[in-house]
């Protein structure tokens, strides 16, 4: 079996990984991407974050295996013995509800009948517990307690990649510029410098970029590039470290070596337009929207002060904020990876391995992600995350 992968970040990588770890010399797999270094990939400019803290139950499992697989990156990552540095650091993600709490609690019942080590925690508690946190307003929260923390994105991508080529998969450095389709099959992606690269089986995973890869095809993807900003900041105050905080203000921070990083999400409402620059983060939205909630949440924030700003992007798929995965029915051999909606570093592993099991199987077989197909998609019927960051 041939199959082309459109897409070298995390997601691409995971793919690759998993076809030659499942199908080995059977299965010949290309992967097609124009920026080998992952200059401006969603995996490199990420926040590079793994949480169990999810409402959906297929979003847990996909958490969990890609913890298994990040914690140990060595044994499922290294090559010919060679050290795997991720900079995983374990740690637990802080979600704070003010008012009505209801969905906190449901989604925290959830996660433990799953087995995530999620624990409740009241306000007394939590005050307790985070000294530095204002918990006035506070009605809930929800504390991971292992399963959870951080790692470098740019180098999981890169890990991903390295094993997979070491196990035979092979790299092209080139864009899709189109493909040669007939009636329901492709049979050829075209490249711009001029190669023709037959396959029986196609994978867009080509991140903030898949829409115009699925275009290329005559297929119509609802997934988006926006632009989302990350901030560095110090603060006068010496605090403990702290988790990675999620606030209903729609802001996020958590420690980063002797400072910290966050920033903001749009919410229901708040314009958030397609493909804005990289090059020109939004440091307004310092000032505009994340110090004031930062301040609030955290006292000893209303003395902080920005060191620098980067933008990646996420690819949203606003029906749901839930991927994509699974074959077009009107192109059976384009299979689809896209629309993480910012979880994709973390659930590549899990991804990756769905999209080789139904290519060389027929079906999944560790883990169903039937729920992520193009039928929902097509009837506009959404299977919501509403744990979105």
């Amino acid at each position: 079996m041939r199959v082309v992968v459109v897409g070298g970040g995390a997601v691409g990588s995971a793919v690759a990984l998993f076809l030659k770890r499942l199908g080995g010399a059977d299965v010949d797999v290309t992967v097609v991407e124009p920026d080998p270094g992952l200059t401006r990939s969603s995996s490199a400019l990420s926040a590079g974050s793994i949480r169990q803290q999810f409402s959906t139950p297929v979003n847990v499992r996909m958490s969990q295996f890609g913890h298994e697989l990040i914690a140990g990156a060595q044994a499922w990552l290294g090559v010919d013995e060679t050290a795997v540095d991720i900079g995983f650091v374990p740690s637990g993600y802080l979600f704070v509800a003010t008012g009505d709490g209801s969905v906190l609690a449901r989604n925290h019942a959830l996660q433990s009948e799953l087995g995530a080590a999620v624990r409740l925690l009241t306000p007394g508690a939590l005050a307790a517990r985070f000294a530095w946190l204002h918990t006035a307003d506070v009605t809930l929260a929800t504390l991971g307690e292992a399963g959870e923390g951080w790692f470098d994105g740019y180098a999981f991508a890169r890990a991903l990649a390295a094993k997979a080529r070491s196990l035979g998969a092979l790299w092209v450095r080139a864009s899709v510029t189109g493909f040669d389709r007939t009636g329901d099959r492709i049979e050829a992606a075209l490249t711009d410098d001029g190669q023709r690269v037959e396959a029986d089986a196609f994978v867009n995973a080509a991140g903030p970029w898949a829409a115009q890869v699925a275009a290329l095809a005559g297929i119509t993807l609802p997934v988006h590039a926006r632009r989302r900003t990350v901030f560095a900041f110090n603060c006068p105050t010496r605090l403990p470290r702290t988790p990675l905080v999620v606030d209903p203000a729609g802001i996020w921070f958590r420690s980063e070596g002797e400072g910290f990083i966050g920033g903001w999400s749009p919410g229901h409402g708040d314009d958030d337009p397609d493909d804005l620059p990289l090059e020109q983060p939004d440091v307004a939205q310092f000032e505009d929207r994340l110090w004031p909630a930062l301040a609030h949440r955290v006292p000893a924030f209303e003395a902080l002060r920005m060191t620098r700003a980067w933008a990646g992007y996420y690819e949203v798929h606003p029906l749901d904020h839930n991927a994509i995965i699974g074959p077009h029915p009107e192109l059976p051999n384009l299979v689809f990876a896209n629309g993480f909606s910012g979880h994709g570093l973390q659930h590549a592993p899990a991804a990756g391995r769905g999209v080789a099991e139904w290519l060389l199987e027929g079906g999944y077989s560790s883990l169903d992600l039937s729920c992520f197909g193009w039928d929902r998609v097509l009837r506009g019927l959404p299977l919501m995350e509403r744990a979105v960051i």
